[in-house]
């Protein structure tokens, strides 16, 4: 019996120390990452010739690394310099290790590495859990190991995992086993899995707690587009599937909606604070995707709001819902610090999806927002330059004007108890 026993400890220590082993428990991304990825706006644009300034080469980067920190992006958070996919050879070493367009990539991914990193920022590199990425460049599969190796050697500080060719029937082991030995190398890399993405398109049912505990953030829904309708598309799915989806998220672990689309072609000014204002409420990775040299001012005025940041930045990490709509408003609401016991200061999103050109009136008591702590609460306009915070009780009637295809972001900090007794 005594030796039965003994056997059963030891076969329940292995079970823990896989766990232990397989978790990704990196420490890293507490709040949502922020950065620069290259995918929607450059995509594989690989001819040189024609188009210099946008190719995927290693000036691209260099470039984006120096304006992230020169127009002062890296200030209010934007740290990552993400490469996406085409940036490596068809084939691999004669040692089996994946290797740099030499054209593109002269001095090869370490040099950019540690070019990004004097900047003071952090570098980001793309590959595909299958035989090939998603634009037909060599995949991890089979190499899971050296290349986990090569990218802690080179300085690699965050991986884009994709999920082409390979069966998504695989992926809850495959998906895993990759963020294992990202953690072997010790080097802390911050781990972007598009695991979920490929399995509900197949109409599988995700396993959202091994994939929370093994990626800091993962893609639920298909590339955005350049266009507004894709972006009202991702959000309508976020909401739909918002009861399932955001209890998985929190501190080291994200959903991710995908790129900001701000400062490119498609969004007016007033979309462009839609998608930022919102990205906020779900606590969603903020990756700029543009051409930072042609952003102008008003985009870039949106993607540095330190108090929209703010929202995204929460350190509770809870993904904010769509709640409410009618009359062509929707509502998000999103708890955030600071709070009292029981009562949670709230982010409140207003959306007009209304298409008459002229703006819209709304009303609707802090009650039925949920908004019910007793002392009330501290009301500002985050998108609004004129910084006049308003002190509303909870049967207080809350006001807005939406403008069409636009947002009205609010941030209702509550009063605390100490507060209400001894004024502010």
């Amino acid at each position: 019996m005594l030796l039965h026993m003994t056997k059963i400890r030891v076969w329940l220590c292995v079970l823990v120390a896989c766990k232990i082993t397989l978790a990704l428990n990196n420490g890293l991304a507490l709040t949502p990452p922020m950065g620069w990825l290259a995918w929607q706006r450059f995509r594989c644009t690989i001819d040189c010739d024609t188009f210099p300034d946008e190719c995927v080469s290693e000036q691209l980067f260099m470039t984006t690394a120096d304006l992230l920190v020169s127009e002062g992006y890296d200030k209010v958070g934007y740290k990552y310099v993400v490469i996406d996919d085409c940036w490596m050879m068809h084939n691999r070493t004669a040692d089996g290790k994946l290797q740099a367009d030499e054209k593109r990539f002269p001095h090869g991914i370490k040099a950019l590495a540690d070019y990004v990193h004097s900047k003071g920022l952090k570098f980001g590199i793309y590959e595909s859990v299958g035989t090939k990425s998603c634009e037909g460049y060599a995949g991890i599969k089979g190499y899971e190991k050296i290349d986990a190796q090569t990218f802690a050697e080179w300085g690699v500080d965050y991986v884009k995992l994709d999920g082409c060719y390979t069966d998504e029937r695989n992926m809850d082991t495959s998906f895993p086993q990759f963020g294992k030995y990202l953690n072997e190398t010790g080097r802390p890399m911050i781990y972007s899995c598009c695991w979920p993405f490929y399995q509900e398109g197949k109409g599988m049912q995700v396993n959202y707690t091994l994939v929370s505990q093994s990626c800091n953030l993962w893609r639920n829904y298909g590339d955005i587009q350049e266009s507004y309708d894709s972006l009202l598309d991702v959000l309508d799915n976020f909401a739909v599937k918002q009861d399932i989806w955001a209890q998985f998220a929190g501190p080291g672990h994200w959903n991710d909606p995908d790129m900001l689309l701000i400062g490119n072609f498609a969004l007016s000014h007033e979309q462009s604070q839609t998608q930022m204002a919102l990205w906020a409420i779900l606590a969603a990775p903020l990756f700029m995707s543009n051409k930072l040299s042609t952003v102008q001012p008003n985009f870039k005025k949106i993607l540095q709001n330190t108090e929209v940041i703010g929202v995204n930045q929460d350190k509770l990490g809870i993904q904010g819902k769509r709640i409410y709509k009618e009359q062509g408003i929707e509502i998000w609401t999103k708890p955030v610090e600071p709070k009292e016991l029981k009562h949670y200061s709230y982010a409140i999103a207003f959306v007009s999806r209304r298409t008459m050109g002229t703006p819209f009136s709304y009303n609707i008591t802090l009650n039925n927002l949920g908004l019910n702590n007793p002392n009330g609460y501290k009301i500002k306009n985050l998108f609004d330059d004129i910084t006049t915070v308003k002190v509303l009780k909870p049967d207080s009637l809350l006001k807005v004007i939406v403008n069409p295809s636009g947002v009205v972001l609010i941030r209702a900090n509550i009063i605390s108890k100490y507060d209400y007794i001894h004024g502010p």
